[in-house]
């Protein structure tokens, strides 16, 4: 994992509003982190969260969620080259 140079301030306001950024963990809030992103983010939040993860554990985050709306899910399973019949999201969907 890379270096937390990155701060959750970074990120557009709006993906955080109900929570109080201050107590959100890199480590253990990785999968809401990287929801709000992918779901609600602009492209400046998108390329923070690259930096911070890197693609293939965003990938591999996002396989294992169980709702990702359509759009977020066919954007991650282009950009990072994994089937969307392997995701989570799209298996209970059926």
């Amino acid at each position: 994992m890379k270096k937390h140079s990155i701060s959750i301030q970074d990120f557009s306001p709006h993906l955080f509003w109900d929570v109080d950024r201050n107590k959100l963990d890199w480590d253990k809030n990785k999968a809401q982190i990287i929801k709000r992103v992918i779901e609600y983010g602009l492209m400046k939040d998108w390329k923070l969260l690259q930096q911070q993860y890197g693609l293939e554990q965003i990938g591999n985050i996002c396989r294992g969620m169980r709702s990702l709306d359509e759009k977020s899910l066919n954007f991650i399973s282009v950009i990072t080259g994994i089937p969307k019949e392997s995701f989570r999201c799209y298996i209970l969907k059926q």
